[in-house]
Order: structure tokens, then C-alpha cells, then sequence
């Protein structure tokens, strides 16, 4: 009998990530089902923030650990002291020229209270803590089940983040 080899099969979506977004540099629209079996690192972001030097370490972080699975999803938002009140080719262009972002970025979208978008909404539901400020973070386990909240104030290379980083991402489940 002839042994065929099956392809892989695709990694489920859960559904905390099924949910469309237009992606910030040319508005096509992205599923964040692509990110399904990944780790995710969710940050809402502004660009007139005193946390927007944090842009740096989160690019950082993704060059450093993308091949194990890393993706950082930034959502600008101008929820927080108007500290985003540019248009997406106005934030895509300060990112990219000013901190060299290639992490996945989207359309400015509210994050927080009754308007913010469903996907915000349910980190908010799951971790009990909405975002603050910007530079929220949310770190989220390969298969959607665990998401963990951090302050604006956390930075990206803070010790304890790094030390829950590297726990979720050597858990491949």
C-alpha cells in the first residue's frame, strides 16, 4: 500500500482572531486569522506619546524572536490625548522613517470604552484591563486561550515581560 504524505493542516483560527482590520500602509483589508499559531504582542500606539520611543523596542523584539514565532500587531489609536491625530500615511510614514517599524501596523481605530473595536473589546473582556494610555500591551499564546495585560509603562525589554515572553513562546502548544 502507497504511503502518501498529507499536507500540514492549517493552524485553527481561535476566535479571538477572527477579526478584520484595514492594514495602515495601503488599507487592505488583513484577517488576523494569518496569525493563527503565533504569539502575539498587541500594542495600541501614538506617535506624539512620551511612551512612542517604545516603537524601538518593539521592532526590536519582533526582529529578535519572529522566528519563533513572534508577531507584534500595532493598532494606533488617538484615544489617549489626541497623541494620533495624524492619517494612516501620516502614522505609516512616522513609523517607518522614524523607528524603522516593519511589524504589522493598522488603521487608527478607537481601543477603548463602547466604540473600541470588537477585537479590543474582547482583549479587554479576557484580561479585565483595558488600556490607560497607549502603549498598552497584550501578549497572547499560540492558541488564543491565554492573553496577559501589561501597562503602558512596561517597556518591551522590561525583565518580567521578558521573562513571560520567552515562557509563551517555548510553549508550543
Amino acid at each position: 500500500m502507497a504511503r502518501t504524505n498529507a499536507p500540514a493542516t492549517p493552524t485553527a483560527c481561535p476566535g479571538l482572531l477572527q477579526h478584520r482590520f484595514a492594514r495602515l500602509q495601503d488599507g487592505a483589508p488583513q484577517d488576523l486569522c494569518q496569525y493563527a499559531g503565533r504569539v502575539l504582542l498587541v500594542v495600541n500606539t501614538a506617535s506624539y506619546c512620551g511612551f512612542t520611543g517604545q516603537y524601538r523596542g518593539l521592532e526590536d523584539l519582533y526582529e529578535r524572536y519572529r522566528s519563533r514565532g513572534l508577531v507584534v500587531l500595532g493598532f494606533p489609536s488617538n484615544d489617549f490625548g489626541r497623541q494620533e491625530p495624524g492619517d494612516a500615511k501620516a502614522i505609516a510614514d512616522f513609523c517607518e522613517n522614524t523607528f524603522g517599524v516593519r511589524f504589522p501596523m493598522f488603521d487608527k481605530s478607537v481601543v477603548t470604552g463602547p466604540q473600541a473595536n470588537p477585537f479590543y473589546r474582547e482583549l479587554a473582556r479576557r484580561t479585565g484591563q483595558a488600556p490607560q494610555w497607549n502603549f498598552h500591551k497584550y501578549l497572547i499564546s499560540r492558541d488564543g486561550a491565554r492573553v496577559t495585560s501589561y501597562p503602558s509603562a512596561v517597556e518591551p525589554n522590561n525583565p518580567n515581560f521578558m521573562r513571560d515572553l520567552e515562557k509563551i513562546l517555548s510553549d508550543k502548544s
